[in-house]
């Protein structure tokens, strides 16, 4: 089967067909590093991570360009408020974003660029558009630069909007422009922003404009005309519409696919700064294992709303957890004859078996991951019964092996070296939460009933193990000291 994929641009399904036979470029919008990663940037990084690896195992070559987005008007704001220079701001959740990809097990991009480390192709992008008539110096005399967008027929094709269609924002200014709706390509720089933020151009000093950034990198890493271009469905306007539109008016294909993974609600409501219920990864992975973040981040459709609970994670992991339980029985019967673990360095290209038929056809389906792990629970249910008989231990390998190769493709094989440890330490801690959870309880009756020789003892009994218990006005809480 060939692989086909939803093209927002077509609003279809078509079938990948590589610009470069036997290799697919993909650029995907990376981190605006402003502040800590939420959830929302993990779901899009898992989903396209799990787009590669299956590009992967299905012979392709894959060249993965993900940005960083390291200079703009929040980067500036934002390393104000926090009280840093905005290139120390940058790098600092930088390194915050790659640590959650790490943690994710996201495979590194094949290149990473940063905007900072692009301003000259960004100049002559721009250089490019105001010679073929779509762009001009803002009219104000700054050093401001807009694309005029008037001038591209096809503006909004992207999200089958039409120019005089579209509203404009509350408060909208012309600012030197021939229409509000034109945006910058290059911002002239303010004396409130330092003057590091700044570089010359021959238009003035500035900086470039964000959507710019993204055109000037992936044409740079993949050529003009590429295979895909993903990001969050929130990117698709006005960012992927004002690339599409720039990139093409500049005489480049650019992509052929542009694929968008859904939005996230947390408790039913679109996450968002202004309700206050962003879901920042180094929370999440203080509550749940890493490896069931990802589970539940891959497991629905890609481009359907995810809605985000604590219920919803307990699901996945309990998923998870019938997948951990079943491989570990089976590699425990196995012993020796236990199969090798698939390996996505080689492109699995050394691996024993193959993917079932119906699972390589729901991938191949738009990246059907809701279709494809039914195809491996049918798949451990069948290598249950032959573990509970203890019969065909050669059958057995076999379908450990296709079951972890299917789960190696989606990021979720709890038997990769990546993960060892990780499922069993958030077991382990559940357990330790409800022993300690008893031991509390019958601690808080001794002290109801003045008994304090019992609600001490127990105290130093947790002590002894290495748990030290705190009394406070909402009851408990306790933390690991030196037992």
């Amino acid at each position: 089967m060939t692989i086909s994929l939803y093209n927002t641009a077509s609003r279809t399904t078509e079938e990948l067909r590589p610009v470069n036979e036997g290799q697919v470029g993909i650029y995907v919008c990376g981190a605006t590093v402003q502040g800590e990663p939420h959830i929302g940037h993990l779901r899009s990084a898992s989903v396209f991570d799990t787009l590669r690896r299956w590009l992967l195992y299905s012979g392709f070559r894959v060249i993965m360009i993900r940005n960083v987005t390291d200079i703009d008007d929040k980067i500036l704001s934002k390393s104000v408020e926090e009280g840093r220079e905005w290139f120390a701001h940058a790098y600092k959740y930088e390194r915050a974003f790659t640590a959650a990809y790490d943690a994710l097990d996201v495979l590194p991009p094949s290149s990473e660029p940063r905007a900072t480390g692009h301003i000259t192709e960004m100049i002559e992008l721009i250089s490019r558009l105001i010679e073929a008539g779509h762009a001009y110096p803002a009219l104000d005399g700054s050093a401001d630069v807009y694309f005029d967008s008037a001038s591209w027929s096809d503006y909004g094709a992207l999200t089958n909007q039409k120019l005089e269609d579209m509203e404009l924002s509350e408060g909208a200014e012309l600012r030197g422009k021939r229409d509000a709706r034109d945006f910058a390509l290059w911002k002239a720089h303010k004396d409130t922003e330092p003057i590091t933020a700044s570089w010359p151009s021959p238009w003035g000093r500035g900086r470039p404009g964000w959507h710019i950034e993204c055109s000037a990198m992936s044409t740079k890493y993949l050529g003009s005309n590429f295979d895909i271009h993903g990001g969050g469905l929130d990117l698709r306007f006005p960012h992927h519409e004002n690339e599409l539109a720039q990139s093409r008016a500049a005489g480049d294909r650019f992509a052929n696919i542009w694929m968008h993974s859904g939005l996230l609600n947390v408790g039913g409501d679109k996450m968002s700064k202004s309700l206050g219920n962003s879901v920042f990864a180094s929370d999440l992975f203080d509550t749940f294992s890493p490896l069931a973040v990802r589970y539940f981040l891959t497991g629905a459709s890609y481009r359907s709303i995810l809605d985000f609970s604590n219920e919803a994670m307990e699901r996945s992991a309990a998923s998870l957890e019938r997948l951990q339980n079943f491989l570990q029985r089976s590699r425990q019967a196995l012993g020796a004859d236990a199969p090798a673990l698939p390996d996505v360095g080689d492109s699995y290209a050394g691996r024993s078996v193959d993917v079932p038929a119906e699972f390589a056809a729901a991938l191949d389906d738009d990246l059907g991951v809701p279709r494809a792990l039914s195809v491996v629970f049918a798949s451990v249910s069948e290598g249950a019964k032959l573990l509970d008989s203890g019969s065909d231990r050669a059958e057995l390998a076999r379908i450990v092996a296709e079951v972890e190769l299917m789960l190696d493709i989606l990021g979720v094989n709890p038997s990769a070296a990546v993960w060892a440890g990780s499922a069993a330490d958030a077991k382990a801690e559940s357990a330790l939460d409800s022993l300690v959870a008893t031991m509390a309880e019958r601690r808080a009756e001794a002290k109801a009933e003045k008994d304090f020789a019992t609600a001490d003892a127990l105290r130093d009994e947790l002590a002894a193990a290495g748990v030290i218990i705190e009394d406070t006005a909402d009851g408990y809480r306790y933390h690991l000291g030196e037992g």
